[in-house]
Order: structure tokens, then C-alpha cells, then sequence
């Protein structure tokens, strides 16, 4: 009896947990053997080969750091590399920026996009409140990121709740809706915002939207954590696309920001992220500095520095830079010829309904307005995966597949098994 109890593993009573929808998608595409199966859902952005891009820069930046004799293995400070974190902080408010200026803004380099978002929650966790930890409720777009309320609530923070973004019938955002369900927030609620490039609807708010949100969160008394995942896909600049984030600093607003730059540098597999943290006074900022040290030292203790050396190397070299952006711009480029030509396809085909919503998106991310009827069609009946909410990778189209593509999409439409939506 003893002998049975003591090979019994701790583990026994784990659980699998649940995949999210996108591992489980991903997991039924590789189990498809039909020949022209296309995976729509992916988050990288992938060539015209269908492969992650890998920046010719890039490439020619590690070799140098890796040829340099002057560098030596070591560790970085736990906050990350000072002229990263310079350089992060720069292209997300603008060098000219008055919180910059008047040194009230703490940068701290993190592994990845997930990890910035991880430490903002922690902050708001710990400071919301110095005499008990804040539990929320924190804001999410709806549709969002499926990972995002597991970040928060990994961070005790567990009233997590949505507010209305995208709309089906109008194709784009409806700000009316949104307004409405964030006059109903409480004071002290955070509001959890893309910049540019919305995941998972490539839908992003007009400037004139933005202030109007921005007057509506300074008189809840709301507080707002700003997110840039894949920057300078959307414009191929990446202060144009910050320009949310210098509003509402301009404003006199603290905010949190959540940057990455795996998408714009080709650094998928070295996750180089950062987080932003704008506060009212600089006399704040020696306090706070000290206290997300001793966050970041229990949670990853230092970040990995290879990839936060090269987008360094090219934000601080104006001929690096130049260069850079000319093979972002490529990128851009192609993700709008995309989509417009699947929205001249669609029109050729005598697609039902209106697709210009195709070409007003940006970005890397779009939703195509397909219900759940049809999403499902593209997968069992023709192998094209997308996301429950319709919603695609535009990268993930190419020269291959764009004609197969459309024409699912238009008989998902049109096939009486799938009702029509538009």
C-alpha cells in the first residue's frame, strides 16, 4: 500500500488545459493532406514564398555583431539595454517628446510582446492601490487577442471585461457602441487600446476617434494601456504609427504602452518587446524604476539582449535606418496589393456584397466579415483556415493561392449549406 502511494506522480490530478482557438486551428490544418489547404491564421508575417521574412539588415547586422572582438557575453541590466530602451521610448513618443524631455518616462526591455503586457499588468496590480492590490476590471476590445485576459489574470487581476470594437454589419469600428460601454466603466478601470494595426480585425481608429475616446477616458478618470504589436506594418513608419500614443501623452495622460519589434525586424524567435510607462511627475520615477526591478527580477530576472542589439544598432544609425525602412515599405506594399486585388477577385466573381472594408483595413491583420457558418464552410468544405471571428493574415495570400482563396470565399457565400451574412 505504501509502495503504491509513493509512485503516485504529484501531477495526477493536472488537467490538460484547454487550447485556444488558435492552436486547436493550427492543429486540425497540419492533420489536412488536401493539396491546396491554406492556414490563414498565422500571426508572422510570411513571404511571398509563405515563409517569415527575414530582413536583408538584419541578416548583415548580426554578422557584424557577431564578427565584432569587442563584444563580450554578459549579463544586462535587469530593466534591459540602455540604448534600446532609449531608442524604443524615442520612436514611440518622439524625440521631442515633453515627457522625454522632463524625464518622467520609464522604458523597460521585456522578452516579447506577451511579456510587456505581463509587467504593465503587474504594475497596475501593485500601484493602482498602495494599501491593497488592484483586481480590475480591465477593458478589452471585442474581438481581441484571446491571449490577453489569461495575461491579466495571471497577474490576479480577474475582472476582465469587454468593450464593443468591431461591427459585423458595418465593417469596420463602431465608436458610438464603444463609447457606451466605456461611460459604464468604473473610475480606475483600465482600457486596453491597439495604436495601429488592431489584432485580430486590422481595423484601427481615425485621429478624430481617438479624441474622442481620449476626452472620455480623462473625464471617467479612466486609465488607458495602449498596445503596438506588429508597429510599422500598417504605414511602414513606426512614429506614424505611435501617433496615438504622443496624443494621448500630449493630453497630460499617464498611460502604459506594450511595443514589440519581432514583426518589423524580422526577430520572431528572439522576442524583443518593451514596455512604456508615462508618468505625470519625474520625481515618481526613481520609485517606480525601483519597483518594476524588483518585478522583472522575479519574473524573468534579464532579458535576452541579440535581437535588442540589433534594432538598437539600426534606430540609432540614420543610413541603417533609411535602409530599413525601404524593406518595410515592401512589406507594406505588398500586404495593400493584396488586398486589393482579392477585392477586385471578389468583385469579378460577383461576390455578394461590398469588400472596400479590404483596402480601408491596414496592416498585417484583416476580418474578412464572414460569419461562423462560413468560416467553418472554408475549412471543411474547401481547406482555407481562419479565425472563428473571420478574420485572416493577409501575408499568408500570395501568387499561389489569392485565386483559390477568393473563390472559396465566394462560394462560402453563395453555396445554399452557408447562409449569407451580407
Amino acid at each position: 500500500m505504501e509502495t503504491q502511494e509513493v509512485n503516485v506522480s504529484v501531477f495526477t490530478s493536472v488537467h490538460a488545459a484547454a487550447g485556444s482557438p488558435e492552436t486547436r486551428l493550427l492543429s486540425t490544418f497540419k492533420k489536412d493532406t488536401h493539396a491546396r489547404k491554406a492556414y490563414l491564421a498565422g500571426r508572422e508575417y510570411y513571404s511571398e514564398e509563405g515563409k517569415t521574412f527575414d530582413l536583408r539588415l538584419v541578416r548583415k547586422i548580426k554578422q557584424q555583431l557577431n564578427a565584432d572582438p569587442t563584444t563580450r557575453p554578459e549579463y544586462p541590466s535587469s530593466l534591459g539595454l540602455t540604448e534600446f530602451n532609449r531608442r524604443a521610448a524615442e520612436v514611440a513618443l518622439g524625440k521631442s517628446s515633453r515627457a522625454i524631455v522632463e524625464d518622467r518616462v520609464l522604458s523597460v526591455q521585456t522578452p516579447g510582446f506577451t511579456a510587456a503586457v505581463r509587467l504593465g499588468a503587474e504594475f497596475l496590480r501593485h500601484w493602482f492601490d498602495v494599501s491593497a492590490a488592484w483586481c480590475g476590471p480591465v477593458y478589452l476590445s471585442s474581438p481581441c487577442d484571446d491571449s490577453l485576459a489569461g495575461i491579466f489574470q495571471a497577474a490576479g487581476i480577474q475582472d476582465i471585461r469587454e468593450y464593443y470594437y468591431w461591427d459585423d454589419k458595418q465593417r469596420g469600428v463602431c465608436l458610438d457602441k464603444l463609447l457606451e460601454d466605456l461611460e459604464k466603466a468604473p473610475e480606475q478601470s483600465v482600457v486596453v487600446l491597439s495604436a495601429s494595426s488592431h489584432y485580430p480585425t486590422g481595423a484601427d481608429l481615425s485621429h478624430n476617434q481617438w479624441a474622442v475616446i481620449t476626452k472620455l477616458i480623462m473625464r471617467r478618470r479612466l486609465f488607458p494601456f495602449l498596445l503596438l504589436p506588429p508597429q510599422a506594418l500598417r504605414y511602414g513608419d513606426l512614429e506614424r504609427e505611435a501617433w496615438p500614443v504622443q496624443y494621448c501623452a500630449s493630453q497630460g495622460m499617464e498611460l502604459l504602452l506594450a511595443q514589440s519589434f519581432a514583426h518589423c525586424f524580422g526577430l520572431y524567435g528572439e522576442a524583443v518587446g518593451h514596455l512604456l510607462c508615462v508618468l505625470k511627475q519625474n520625481s515618481l520615477l526613481l520609485s517606480v524604476r525601483s519597483q518594476a526591478d524588483k518585478i522583472v527580477r522575479s519574473l524573468w530576472a534579464q532579458p535576452s539582449v541579440g535581437g535588442a542589439h540589433v534594432v538598437a544598432t539600426v534606430l540609432s544609425n540614420p543610413a541603417h535606418l533609411v535602409e530599413w525602412k525601404e524593406e518595410v515599405k515592401c512589406i507594406v506594399e505588398r500586404l495593400m496589393l493584396i488586398r486589393e486585388i482579392l477585392r477586385e477577385r471578389l468583385r469579378l466573381l460577383g461576390t455578394p456584397g461590398c469588400w472596400d472594408h479590404l483596402t480601408q483595413q491596414g496592416g498585417l491583420y484583416c476580418c474578412t466579415g464572414l460569419n461562423g457558418a462560413q468560416v467553418e464552410f472554408l475549412s471543411k468544405r474547401r481547406h482555407v483556415y481562419l479565425l472563428p471571428s473571420g478574420c485572416l493574415n493577409v501575408s499568408a495570400i500570395n501568387g499561389r493561392n489569392l485565386d483559390y482563396i477568393a473563390e472559396s470565399i465566394h462560394l462560402a457565400l453563395t453555396t445554399s449549406l452557408s447562409p449569407c451574412g451580407f
